[in-house]
């Protein structure tokens, strides 16, 4: 919880009247800014959700200090809260709609196994650094593979090797200057402007 919730909350969990918290209804007042791209409104989608995530933590903080020192004169702003607690619920639903956000099963079952979710990450870390160490190997194989026959071709076809190599070098000529004139980077992503 900022500083700010902090100030404007009363002892007895009590909302002091200088409190500047909106209402869920202006943080949909904010969602309904306009935004530039797809990737920009993506992550102001993102951005709000989590705005409101912190909004309903500090009023679930609120309601408990609220109950924590429940008295008759605290029904009020009991109900209040409640109220505030369901409406921002049901803003953050309606936020978290306009997010594409795919968790793998495998991070929810850790969390429901009370594990840390940094572990399937490391998991999946490692297992790719494997995959590409074992593709790296193939790859590097079938280099020696090639040089080794290109050796062997050469010793026993020379003319048609230099050919061979000759269309080679033209080929990759052809491809390096169509790349720049794509504006292709050279692991074959378009650069953008």
């Amino acid at each position: 919880m900022d500083s700010s919730q902090n100030n404007s909350v009363g002892g007895n969990g009590i909302i002091n009247p200088k409190s500047n918290d909106a209402s869920p209804a202006d943080s949909t007042a904010a969602a309904a800014s306009t935004a530039g791209s797809p990737a920009e409104e993506s992550k102001q989608n993102l951005n709000q959700v989590i705005n409101s995530i912190d909004k309903t933590l500090g009023i679930l903080h609120q309601l408990y200090l609220t109950v924590s020192s429940y008295n008759v004169s605290s029904q009020l702003p009991l109900l209040q809260r409640l109220n505030n607690l369901v409406l921002e619920l049901d803003n953050t639903a309606k936020l978290g709609e306009k997010c594409n956000i795919q968790v793998p099963m495998e991070v929810l079952n850790l969390i429901d196994d009370g594990k840390n979710p940094d572990e399937f990450t490391r998991d999946v870390l490692n297992s790719c650094i494997a995959k590409n160490q074992v593709t790296k190997g193939k790859t590097d194989a079938f280099k020696g593979l090639r040089g080794h026959l290109l050796e062997e071709l050469e010793q026993a076809f020379p003319e048609e090797v230099e050919a061979y190599r000759e269309i080679r070098a033209a080929s990759a000529a052809e491809a390096k200057r169509l790349a720049q004139a794509q504006s292709l980077l050279p692991n074959g992503d378009v650069k953008l402007p």
